[in-house]
C-alpha cells in the first residue's frame, strides 16, 4: 500500500480519536458546569430561605409589638370608657336619688294639703247645715209675715191706687209748670238728663280705666323689665362687624405678577369668575379683595391660595379651582347648619332650612353677622320663654329662623319676615314658629305666645352696643339692585358691582352681542339706573364682551 494511504488511515484514526477524546472533555467540562449550578443554586436558595425567614421573623414581631399597642390603647380606652360610665352612673345614681327626695317631698306637701282640705270640706259641710237651717227658719217667718201682709193688702191697695192718681195729677201739673218754665218738652229734658249722665259716667269710667292701666303698666313694666335684664345677662355673644374687604397674605410680592398674568388675563378671569375686585397695589405682601358678598370675597380667598400653593395660575386652571372652592363652599355651609342645630339642641330641621341656616353664616344685617345675631336670639328667645313659662323649643326654632328669609336665593319682592314664613309652612314648621317668624316685624298679626319674644329679642340683640351698623343693609340692597338692573338686560350673562358699588362690570354673551351693541348696553343700562335708583356719585358701566375659541386634540 501506498503510504499516502497509511497517512490517511492515521489522520483518520487520529481525527476520530481526537473526536471522542473532546466529547469527553466537554462532558466532563458540562458535568463540572452542572455540579457548580447546582451548587450555586443550592446556595442561592438557602439564602432565600434565610432571608424569608429573617422577613417573616421580624413580620412577627411587628405584628406582636402592634398587637401589644393596640391592645394597650384598648386597655386604655377600655378603662377611660369605664370611668366615664361610673362616672355618668354616679350622676344618675345622684339625681335619682335626688328625685326620689323631691318625690317624697311633694308627696307629703300633697298629703299636708289633701289632710287641709278634708277638714276644710268638714268645716264647709257644718257651715252648709247651719245656714241651711237658718234659711229655713226664715222662711219660715217670711211665710208668716206674707200671710199678715195678705190681710192688709187689699186696703193698702186701695190707698196706693189713690194715692197714684193723685201722684199722677200732681206730676202733670209740676211737669206741666216745668214746661212753661224751661221751655222745652218732657222728652227733651229727659234727653239732655241722659246725655249729662252719660258724659258724666264716660268721664267716670275713662279716669277709673286711665288709673288701672296706668297701675298695670307700672307693674307689668317692672316685671318685663326683670325678664328682660336676666334674660340679657344669661346670654352673652360677642358683635362682629362685618367689611366689604379681605386681605389675601402672601409671602412674596412676586406672586403679584403671576396673578396679574400677562396683559392681566389672570386678574381678570379670576374676577370674572368670582365677582369680586381683585385689587393688587403697591401694599406689601397683601392682595386686597373687595366685594359685598362674603361668600364671593370667601371663594375668591380660597382660590387664590390654592393657585398660589400650586403655581400653575392660567385662565383655564383659575376658571377650575374656583368652581371647586364653590362646591367645598357648599359642603361647609351644610356642615356650619348642621353644627350650629347641634349646638342649639334643635332635632328634625329641614335639610333645606339647615342649609339656609349655614348660608346666614355668610350674610351680614346692618353691619351684624346674621348667623351670630340668629344664635343670640334663639338663646335670648329660650330664656325668655323658660322665665314665662312657654315652650322653649318652639321659641328657640322661631328665634333660630326669624331671619330666614334674608337669605333666600329666590329674592321675591316680599318682606324677608313673610318670605320667611312662607318657608317655615312649605317645610312644615310649627305654625306658632311660623306665626312668629311672620309678625317679628309687625307686618301680620301675633296669634303665638312667643311671637312677641322674637320680636323683643330680635330689638335686644339689634341694639347693643356695636352690634350693627345702620347703613349696611341699604348699601348692600344697593348693590344687589344694581346687579338685577343690569341682568334684565337681554344677553347678559353675569353682573357684578365692584368698588363700592362704583362700578358695574357686566359680562355679555359674545355671540348674542356684538361691540356696537355692547356701546348701546352699557349706556342703556345706565339709563335705567338714572331712573330707578338713587346714589352718591356716579357709576361705571363696563361691558365686557369676550370671544373664546375652543377646540380638543383626540
Amino acid at each position: 500500500m501506498s503510504p499516502y494511504v497509511y497517512i490517511a488511515l492515521a489522520a483518520v484514526v487520529a481525527l476520530v480519536a481526537g473526536v471522542f477524546v473532546g466529547r469527553l472533555l466537554a462532558g466532563k467540562a458540562r458535568q463540572d458546569q452542572e455540579a457548580e449550578a447546582r451548587a450555586r443554586a443550592q446556595q442561592l436558595l438557602q439564602e432565600a430561605e434565610e432571608k424569608a425567614n429573617r422577613i417573616r421573623d421580624e413580620r412577627i414581631q411587628q405584628s406582636k409589638d402592634k398587637f401589644r399597642t393596640l391592645k394597650h390603647e384598648f386597655e386604655q380606652e377600655s378603662r377611660r370608657q369605664k370611668a366615664e360610665l361610673d362616672t355618668e352612673l354616679t350622676q344618675r345614681r345622684q339625681a335619682v336619688v335626688e328625685q326620689e327626695q323631691s318625690i317624697k317631698q311633694l308627696t307629703q306637701t300633697t298629703q299636708k294639703q289633701l289632710d287641709q282640705i278634708q277638714r276644710k270640706e268638714k268645716e264647709l259641710d257644718t257651715l252648709r247645715d247651719k245656714l241651711q237651717n237658718d234659711a229655713q227658719q226664715q222662711r219660715d217667718r217670711l211665710d208668716a209675715q206674707e200671710e199678715k201682709r195678705q190681710t192688709t193688702h187689699e186696703a193698702q191697695l186701695a190707698k196706693l191706687q189713690q194715692r197714684e192718681a193723685e201722684a199722677e195729677e200732681k206730676a202733670r201739673q209740676v211737669q206741666h209748670q216745668l214746661e212753661t218754665i224751661s221751655g222745652l218738652t218732657a222728652a227733651e229734658a229727659r234727653e239732655q238728663l241722659v246725655e249729662s249722665l252719660k258724659n258724666e259716667a264716660q268721664l267716670q269710667a275713662s279716669s277709673y280705666i286711665k288709673d288701672v292701666v296706668a297701675q298695670s303698666k307700672l307693674t307689668a313694666t317692672k316685671d318685663a323689665k326683670k325678664v328682660v335684664l336676666e334674660t340679657i345677662q344669661r346670654t352673652a355673644a360677642e358683635h362682629a362687624i362685618e367689611n366689604c374687604v379681605s386681605v389675601f397674605n402672601i409671602e412674596s410680592d412676586d406672586v403679584k405678577g403671576k396673578i396679574i398674568g400677562r396683559e392681566g388675563r389672570n386678574i381678570r378671569a379670576l374676577e370674572a369668575a368670582t365677582g369680586v375686585e381683585i385689587i393688587v397695589d403697591d401694599t406689601p405682601e397683601a392682595i386686597i379683595i373687595s366685594g359685598f358678598d362674603p361668600v364671593r370675597r370667601e371663594v375668591a380667598r380660597l382660590s387664590l391660595h390654592l393657585l398660589v400653593k400650586d403655581g400653575r395660575i392660567h385662565p383655564a386652571r383659575i376658571e377650575e379651582i374656583v368652581a371647586k372652592t364653590r362646591k367645598n363652599i357648599d359642603e361647609e355651609i351644610v356642615e356650619i347648619g348642621e353644627k350650629t342645630i347641634i349646638d342649639l339642641g334643635i332635632h328634625g330641621l329641614h335639610p333645606e332650612l339647615v342649609k339656609m341656616v349655614g348660608r346666614m353664616r355668610f350674610r351680614s344685617s346692618y353691619g351684624q353677622n346674621l348667623l351670630q345675631h340668629s344664635r343670640e336670639v334663639a338663646n335670648l328667645c329660650a330664656t325668655m320663654a323658660a322665665e314665662l313659662g312657654l315652650n322653649v323649643k318652639h321659641a328657640k326654632r322661631a328665634g333660630l329662623l326669624h331671619d330666614i328669609g334674608k337669605v333666600s336665593t329666590e329674592e321675591p319682592e316680599l318682606p324677608h319676615a313673610i318670605l320667611g314664613m312662607e318657608m317655615a309652612k312649605k317645610y312644615k314648621e310649627h305654625p306658632d314658629v311660623v306665626n312668629a317668624i311672620g309678625a317679628h316685624h309687625d307686618e301680620m298679626e301675633m296669634t303665638a305666645m312667643i311671637a312677641p319674644l322674637v320680636q323683643a329679642c330680635d330689638a335686644i340683640s339689634g341694639s347693643r352696643p356695636g352690634a350693627r351698623r345702620e347703613m349696611m343693609e341699604s348699601y348692600i340692597k344697593r348693590l344687589k339692585q344694581l346687579e338685577e338692573t343690569a341682568v334684565s338686560f337681554d344677553g347678559v350673562l353675569q353682573c357684578y358691582a365692584i368698588q363700592a358699588g362704583r362700578e358695574l362690570r357686566v359680562m355679555v354673551n359674545a355671540e348674542n352681542v356684538t361691540d356696537d351693541r355692547a356701546q348701546e348696553l352699557s349706556y342703556e343700562i345706565s339709563q335705567k339706573i338714572e331712573k330707578e335708583m338713587q346714589y352718591p356719585g356716579q357709576i361705571k358701566i363696563t361691558v365686557i364682551r369676550e370671544m373664546r375659541a375652543v377646540a380638543y386634540a383626540k
